[in-house]
C-alpha cells in the first residue's frame, strides 16, 4: 500500500516550517511513502520546494495559479497523489517516525476506509498555564474528552487524518467554499467532508491514537483575545456545517454534554477542594470559550 502524504503552504514565513513537515514525512519508519507538496500560489515558494525536493524519485510538487486557500491546495495535491491512501499534515505540524506505519496497519486490520490520528502540542513559546485542555482543539491539539482508545468517529484533526483515493476522488474532495482562505472565517472543511462519506459509505473514521502528529502552537495561538475570537468563530462554522449536512453535530453535542455534566462540575469541585490561580484562570476561560461558541452559533442563526 503506498501512502501519498500532502504538505500545502503558501508563504516563505512559513516554508521553514512546511520543511520541518516534509523531512518528518521523508523519515517515516514505511517504506512505500510519497511526499505531494502544494504552494498556494507563491512562485518563490515553489522555487524553493523545488530546490529542495524536486531531484527525489517519491516527491511531487505542485503550484497553484494564484492563492486559492486550503481546501483547493488539498485537491491539486491529490490529483497529483500517486498512492493508495492519501493523508495530510499542516505545514506546522511534525508527524512522529511511526506516523504512517500505524495508519497503514489500521487501513489492513479495519478495511477501513478513512484513518487518523491523535494530536499532540509542539510548545513553541511555552505552554499557556490558563487554557484549559478541554479547548485544546482550538489550537489544533487532541483534546480531552476525545476517545482514548481506536474507535470509529465522525473525523479527526484536518493536520492528521487520510483516506483511501478512491474514496476521495468519488467524493469529489474538499468543498472549496469552505476552509481556510484569506479572510474568510468558515471552517469545517474535513468535517464536512467526512459526513458526506459516512452518508455515502455507511463508514467513519477510524481513530488511532498511537498515530501522532506533533502541532507547533505559536504564541499568538495562546492569546486570549484570538482564542475567544477563535471559539466564536468555529461557533459560527458549526451553525454553518449543522445546515451543509444533517451529521455533523454528533461529536459536537457529545463534547458539550461532557464539558457541561462533567468536565465543568470537576474542575469546579477541585478549585473548591484546592483553591489555587491557575484552577481559577483555568475554569473562568472554559466559562469564556463555551460562551464565545454558543454566541458564535447564535449568530450563525441569526445570520441565516
Amino acid at each position: 500500500m503506498r501512502v501519498s502524504v500532502v504538505v500545502c503552504t503558501y508563504s516563505l514565513d512559513l516554508y521553514e516550517h512546511a520543511r520541518d513537515a516534509a523531512e518528518a514525512v521523508l523519515s517515516q519508519t514505511y517504506d512505500d511513502v510519497e511526499l505531494v507538496l502544494i504552494s498556494d500560489g507563491n512562485a518563490s515558494v515553489y522555487e524553493s520546494m523545488c530546490a529542495d525536493y524536486a531531484e527525489l524519485e517519491n516527491v511531487r510538487i505542485g503550484c497553484n495559479d494564484k492563492n486559492r486557500g486550503l481546501s483547493y491546495s488539498r485537491n491539486h495535491g491529490i490529483k497529483l497523489a500517486s498512492g493508495d491512501v492519501v493523508a495530510f499534515v499542516d505545514d506546522d505540524a511534525v508527524p512522529e517516525p511511526d506516523w504512517v506505519e500505524q495508519l497503514v496497519a489500521t487501513y489492513e486490520e479495519r478495511d477501513a476506509i478513512a484513518v487518523g490520528g491523535k494530536m499532540t502540542p509542539i510548545w513553541v513559546d511555552g505552554k499557556p498555564t490558563f487554557l484549559p485542555e478541554e479547548f485544546y482543539w482550538l489550537i489544533g491539539v487532541t483534546h480531552r474528552g476525545y476517545p482514548e482508545e481506536q474507535c470509529e468517529v465522525r473525523n479527526t484533526n484536518g493536520s492528521n487524518m487520510s483516506f483511501r483515493k478512491d474514496v476521495l476522488e468519488k467524493l469529489g474532495g474538499f468543498s472549496e467554499d469552505l476552509g481556510r482562505k484569506g479572510d474568510q472565517q468558515i471552517q469545517g472543511e474535513e468535517t464536512e467532508l467526512a459526513a458526506r462519506m459516512r452518508e455515502k459509505y455507511g463508514q467513519g473514521m477510524w481513530y488511532v491514537p498511537d498515530a501522532e502528529v506533533g502541532h507547533k502552537v505559536f504564541d499568538y495561538r495562546t492569546d486570549r483575545v484570538w482564542l475567544l475570537k477563535r471559539s466564536f468563530w468555529q461557533g459560527y462554522s458549526k451553525h454553518v456545517m449543522s445546515n451543509l449536512v444533517d451529521s455533523t453535530g454528533s461529536q459536537e453535542s457529545a463534547f458539550l454534554r461532557d464539558l457541561l455534566l462533567q468536565f465543568g462540575p470537576q474542575r469546579l469541585v477541585e478549585l473548591i477542594k484546592r483553591p489555587s490561580k491557575q484552577k481559577v484562570d483555568q475554569l473562568g476561560m472554559l466559562v469564556a470559550l463555551t460562551v464565545a461558541v454558543g454566541f458564535g452559533f447564535l449568530y450563525g442563526i441569526l445570520r441565516y
